[in-house]
């Protein structure tokens, strides 16, 4: 429960000069906590309290749960990196209920090690506990042996044990010639945390506070003792205090940043990245732009120098290699975020949005003046997803490539269900307050409390409820369990764990993914590359309706060259026909499109940007002033050429750029500084911006009551417009796929079926747009359908829709795929008994035949009622 930055800050309360992380079996926050300590003027000590298996880290028999604790701690490189392979090798080799190394692995691993032998799960302190004096004085002969530096540790909490252990420790010290060392068990902060954390662990074990035999720690002494309290505490044993102040001094681990280790293709004889990547564009420019204007040429130039400049063409190149895979392969893909304002990135293939046509700025991808690692985030059909990590592990080894791991983390309401839970509270009181909990993104309990005068009014009146809020305050936001990111790949020019620990991926995954054990933020700061690989169901739906439309039309159709002033597709726009269209579905946003009646590509983009919290108050503005219903007024005319596309009304980030370039003299780099600045809402950095902008703008010439007229126009906007890029490459997914359901209907409704099949509620939604469509949807039959749902050709009547069996539920293709199998090798099935005698009884069992009879599959066989 040790929140990095409060921990931090609390150390350097109490004067400590020095601060260790131990966290069990992982190394999780190292990273996080080794900046913090060192931006506080603290010493980090960069640790592990590993587990040791005693039987061999690869026994898995019934008695192996029982394991041993051990500290290592980092004193320089060598034992950092040591450390990153035992807890890796702990966790693919040895987990069994818990990551385990053993002694084997221990004396592999041991340079630049401290160890210490831990609490009372320690090997020594169990031995002692069990009377085994001589094994227990054999126990610590090996670690003296095994480590140049190994200390046994005295704790002082009040658990009964714990003083026959530290005398008995003491003694073998003496004899032995080891340093004891005078150490703290350290699970939260403040003595006042004990409640808390106590809740945690509640939470944790499915337990509650009243649960007598549930896991919970001896008393409140496991917080942050000052240097005094130590001293007090071990004022018998100073001399054990002087050694953990020797260890800590061994420790010295300084961790490199901001050098990139960047994955590198094959390039051509005599060729450099850079000169690789400005051939590449260069050669396609006329594939992109036929005839290209100085303007285009200049761009061009010039974002391949910041890329050589900033020395990411490794990156592009890796890039454009994977496209180029997905490209072969026929996998549909797309480039989220503000890669789309790269024209590098469009001669090269990757992204499909023309950055000069939508007046994209590139330095909301990649800023000189800023230098951070930009990011290319790519969207892959979610069926095929795997085909391209597959790829990226074949190409660079399966050892530079894994998957990211994510925290979760206690939200407001998860935060009230579970400290509710824990303290045995009846489910529909505790329901009753997390239904009060507005339910926003970023919500917290202050906020909560802040907008819900309900909540606001139970929490002042019952005692009861202020300590369940109280203590889900304490807990809010606190990491509750990892699991594997659902876009982020790591790819390391050099084997991971030179760098990252690694572990298994989340329990429903293959045994055979492994993830990192730092996250995508701490990734990026060793300088790992960092990318996001997201499965995005629309693209599948888009590739499955294609080869749909393929089989049946005998037309290919190139999703990337539509027509984009297709007017079925801005008709059913306009008619808030939008029931399965990307970003356009929902109940509000259809109203909204249905009221704009968009007949341009731009508007699209607008409404995907403008239809989130924040910007949503000025979607009737922006309407109006469309249809002329509202006069559109700019404060200064220069605004009219930066706002007309989105009539007046400011919508993307982009505009902000322009406008503090147009009347602050920025570079568009210093506007996209300033941007982020005051996306901050930080009262004396927004004084400080405001000041600087109006000093530009009266340099330009500008009246100071203008420049304070505009700043108050943009103040807003900073913190909520939308990036362009990533709303026009957005707009082009839902344009794409609003277009093959205006000239596709029962194709693209087919695929979305086929796509979304195990969720009735979009089923039900995509059988009643077929009603509205004049489509008809057949039932399932065992002797039509196929696997999937399908289109069944009806003359003059038009197409109409199959119900796929596999769409049934409790059905599954294990059991279907045979069947059809079976019914196109040998014909159609004359009876129940006919099905029956031709199928594998143990795949098609009860249930399945059940189901199938329910859902009306057999009908053409039987009468239902007579085979139920």
């Amino acid at each position: 429960m040790c929140r990095i930055d409060r921990l931090v800050a609390r150390a350097k309360e109490l004067g400590m000069d020095s601060l260790a992380i131990t966290d069990h079996g992982v190394m999780y926050g190292v990273i996080e906590f080794y900046q913090a300590a060192r931006e506080a003027g603290i010493k980090p000590i960069i640790g592990c309290e590993i587990y040791i298996a005693p039987n061999g880290r690869l026994s898995r028999n019934a008695g192996d749960k029982n394991n041993y604790h051990l500290i290592l701690l980092a004193k320089n490189q060598a034992g950092y990196q040591n450390l990153i392979q035992l807890t890796t090798r702990a966790h693919l080799e040895g987990f069994y209920y818990r990551p385990r190394v053993d002694k084997e692995l221990l004396e592999q691993y041991r340079e630049g090690l401290v160890a210490l032998s831990a609490c009372l799960a320690g090997e020594i302190s169990q031995l002692i506990l069990a009377r085994q004096h001589d094994e227990a004085r054999q126990a610590a002969l090996w670690y003296q042996r095994t480590f140049e530096d190994f200390g046994l540790e005295i704790m002082r909490h009040p658990i009964t044990e714990l003083e026959t252990v530290n005398k008995r420790v003491i003694e073998i010290g003496k004899e032995l010639g080891i340093p004891v060392v005078a150490t703290n068990d350290t699970h939260y902060i403040n003595r006042e945390d004990a409640s808390a954390h106590d809740l945690l662990l509640c939470i944790g074990t499915n337990s509650t506070v009243n649960d007598q035999k549930r896991l919970r720690m001896a008393g409140d002494t496991y917080f942050l003792r000052s240097p005094q309290e130590m001293a007090e505490l071990f004022r018998d044993a100073p001399e054990a205090l002087e050694n953990t102040g020797r260890f800590a001094d061994k420790c010295n681990l300084d961790l490199e940043f901001g050098r990139l280790h960047l994955p590198e293709i094959e390039l051509p004889a005599g060729k450099t990245p850079d000169q690789f990547l400005a051939d590449l564009c260069r050669q396609n420019l006329r594939r992109y732009y036929p005839d290209p204007t100085p303007e285009i040429e200049q761009r061009l130039e010039y974002e391949l120098d910041v890329i050589r400049q900033t020395q990411f063409a490794n990156y592009f190149l890796v890039v454009w290699d994977i496209i180029s895979f997905v490209k072969k392969h026929n996998i549909l893909f797309g480039v989220r975020g503000s890669a789309a304002a790269s024209i590098v990135l469009h001669c090269l293939g990757i992204t499909a949005v023309d950055p000069i046509e939508h007046g994209l700025v590139f330095e909301r991808f990649l800023n000189i003046e800023r230098k951070e690692m930009p990011d290319i985030d790519m969207d892959f059909q979610d069926d095929r997803r795997d085909e391209v990590i597959n790829y990226v592990s074949q190409k660079y080894g399966q050892d530079h490539v894994a998957q990211i791991i994510t925290f979760g983390t206690l939200g407001a309401r998860a935060a009230i269900r579970d400290v509710g839970r824990a303290l045995g509270m009846p489910y529909g009181d505790v329901d009753r307050v997390a239904r009060l909990v507005p339910n926003a993104p970023n919500m917290n309990l202050a906020r909560a409390m802040d907008e819900n005068k309900e909540l606001r009014d139970i929490y002042s009146e019952d005692d009861i409820v202020r300590n369940l809020v109280n203590s889900a305050k304490r807990v809010e936001g606190i990491s509750r369990h990892a699991s594997t990111h659902a876009a982020g790949v790591v790819i390391s020019k050099e084997s991971l764990t030179n760098y990252v620990p690694l572990q298994r991926g989340a329990k429903a995954e293959s045994q055979e993914a492994v993830m990192t054990q730092f996250s995508m933020n701490d990734i990026a700061r060793i300088g790992l590359l960092k990318m996001d690989f997201l499965g995005l169901a629309n693209l599948t739906i888009l590739g499955k309706a294609r080869d749909i439309i393929r089989r049946n039309h005998g037309t290919d159709i190139d999703i990337y060259n539509l027509p984009m002033d297709d007017k079925k597709t801005f008709d059913l726009l306009s008619a808030g026909e939008t029931a399965g269209v990307f970003q356009l579905e929902g109940a509000g946003m259809r109203r909204y499109i249905k009221e704009l009646k968009p007949n341009t590509f731009s508007d699209i983009s607008a409404m995907v940007a403008l239809y989130r919290p924040g910007p949503m108050e000025h979607i009737p503005r922006f309407i109006d002033a469309k249809h002329g219903r509202k006069p559109i007024v700019y404060p200064h005319p220069a605004l009219a050429n930066i706002l007309k596309e989105t009539y007046g009304v400011i919508v993307y980030q982009d505009q902000v750029l322009f406008i503090v370039r147009e009347f602050a003299g920025y570079s568009l780099g210093q506007a996209d500084i300033f941007r982020k600045a005051m996306g901050k809402k930080i009262a004396e950095v927004m004084k400080k911006e405001k000041r600087n902008f109006i000093a530009g703008a009266k340099k330009l010439g500008y009246s100071s009551e203008l420049a304070e007229e505009v700043f108050a126009l943009i103040e807003p906007f900073a913190g909520y417009a939308f990036n362009k890029a990533h709303s026009v490459s957005y707009a082009l997914i839902a344009y794409q796929t609003a277009y093959l359901k205006a000239n596709y209907p029962a194709e693209y409704i087919t695929a979305f079926l086929t796509i979304h099949a195990g969720e009735a509620e979009k089923v039900a939604n995509a059988i009643a747009e077929c009603r509205r469509l004049n489509i008809t949807v057949r039932p399932p039959d065992i002797n039509r359908s196929q696997l999937d749902f399908s289109i069944e050709k009806n003359g003059a009547e038009g197409p109409s829709i199959r119900f796929g069996l596999a769409g049934i539920k409790n059905v599954g293709t294990g059991a279907i795929s045979p069947i059809i199998d079976e019914r196109n090798a040998n014909g159609e099935f004359k009876s129940v008994e006919d099905l029956c005698r031709r199928s594998d009884l143990q795949a098609v069992n009860r249930r399945v035949m059940e189901s199938l009879i329910k859902a009306g599959a057999l009908d053409t066989l039987e009468k239902r009622g007579t085979l139920l």
